[in-house]
């Protein structure tokens, strides 16, 4: 019975933290389906900044009820070659137990060719 108990504690603690990490995780992919379909809609348009690239971005995260990062929390920014970036970078800390939680770090940059 001791044994037993050794084996299925970790094994509840472990399926208990993936309970807690898979919808933040599934946020995450939310974000970057986002980003990489703003990067696709907004490609050939030449009068584009950082107003237009926030604006369709904010319409995204409004459809896709996504709720954190808000779209201003993206940063937009050229890179070295004169492209708009798109930035996604956050940090979410989930609760396990008591004053225990788990720091999951998602960073994700999206180009606009």
């Amino acid at each position: 019975m001791i044994g037993w108990i050794f084996l299925l504690v970790p094994m509840v603690i472990v399926l208990y933290a993936g309970i807690r990490v898979v919808p933040e995780y599934l946020n995450y992919y939310k974000v970057m389906t986002a980003l990489k379909e703003t990067a696709v809609q907004l490609k050939s348009d030449e009068t584009l900044g950082p107003a237009a690239i926030r604006g369709s971005i904010e319409k995204r995260f409004d459809v896709g009820y996504i709720e954190e990062p808000n779209s201003r929390d993206i940063a937009v920014s050229k890179n070295e070659k004169g492209d708009w970036a798109m930035t996604a970078d956050y940090e979410k800390a989930v609760p396990m137990f008591g004053n225990l939680h788990l720091l999951m770090v998602f960073k994700t940059t999206v180009v606009i060719n």
